[in-house]
């Protein structure tokens, strides 16, 4: 059964390990995401799983894909659990309403890893997540993707989601193409 664990330390060993199988938390920055969390890991494991939610916006400003830095906004990590670790799932907000600065692409993030891929695994992360974004006060969260993500595109679906926009990503992620689902809460 699926289900979306706050991070702990006792459940750390299996996120490490899926870093070191080469999956990556963020498919923008790649390879870089996975070396950078371990070693966030390796100096204070404790301090890590404590930043993995972070209901104050608390800390230094969030560096872009592009090296700026933006003011930072509440959000928390939720990892994919099904007899193990299946993925990671990410909500952020802006409290008192349902809109995000530019540069957040949208409310819900989330990766599985390849050898998790095609389980179903990230269509029921997105359906577990939606009561708590209601429970934050949002009318709908957004969820962007690559106008060639058909699988992500197709979890998004699957939660009732409707394409709103196709876009261009701000130049902070390589002012790339982009589409923007809507999901209705």
């Amino acid at each position: 059964m699926t289900e979306l664990m706050t991070p702990t330390l006792a459940l750390l060993p299996h996120y490490v390990d899926a870093l070191q199988r080469g999956w990556t938390p963020d498919h923008i920055i790649g390879p870089a995401a996975a070396a950078e969390q371990l070693a966030a890991i390796a100096q204070d494991a404790a301090g890590f799983v404590a930043r993995q939610t972070n209901l104050a916006a608390l800390g230094e400003p969030v560096t872009l894909p592009d090296g700026s830095q933006v003011p930072r906004i509440p959000g928390r990590q939720y990892w994919i659990w099904d007899d193990g670790f299946c993925g990671r799932l990410s909500i952020r907000w802006q409290p008192g309403t349902s809109a995000l600065p530019p540069h957040v692409l949208g409310h819900v993030g989330y990766s599985v890893p390849t050898w998790k891929r095609g389980l179903g695994y990230a269509t029921e992360a997105v359906r577990l997540v939606l009561p708590y974004a209601r429970e934050q006060g949002l009318l709908f969260v957004e969820i962007t993707t690559d106008p060639d993500n058909f699988a992500s595109q197709r979890v998004i679906t699957a939660n009732g989601g409707v394409l709103i926009e196709a876009f261009t990503k701000p130049a902070a992620f390589g002012s790339t193409p982009g589409v923007r689902f809507r999901i209705p809460l």
